[in-house]
């Protein structure tokens, strides 16, 4: 059986999104993960904001590593977030993944993600479907 170390290794290999993004991968454990990157240019809308995909992706990413980190592969089914404060270009974001609940085929988890000054930027529920197959 692979550590969850291991697993997400094969996950951030293939993960063209989370590596773009710049992804730290701060901790792994048994259904929790901490991910960090830095707010760039390129990842700004019009209001010279980060753009929300960019909090909820660096939200799915610690959603997806938490959830396989067991060793099944596991799909979001259901996500949902709340941005609480605008983040902007240089700002270091943190997202902190925890279980909630795990089943034998659902798993529900929540993400916070903060600033370098641990301020509240979004709030991101997630639910998945635990597999079957193996990593």
């Amino acid at each position: 059986m692979k550590t969850p170390s291991e697993i997400i290794d094969l996950l951030i290999a293939k993960d063209a999104f989370s590596n773009w993004l710049g992804i730290k991968i701060e901790s792994i454990s048994l259904g929790a993960c901490k991910l960090s990157c830095t707010l760039k240019a390129e990842m700004l809308n019009g209001l010279e904001i980060a753009h929300g995909g960019i909090s909820y992706s660096l939200a799915d990413s610690a959603l997806a590593f938490a959830s396989n980190s067991y060793g099944n592969k596991c799909v979001s089914i259901e996500t949902s977030i709340s941005h609480t404060r605008p983040a902007k270009i240089g700002d270091s974001l943190t997202a902190t993944c925890k279980e909630i609940n795990r089943g034998k085929t659902i798993a529900i988890y929540e993400v916070s993600i903060t600033n370098q000054h641990q301020k509240l930027v979004a709030f991101f529920k997630g639910t998945v479907n635990i597999g079957s197959e193996a990593w």
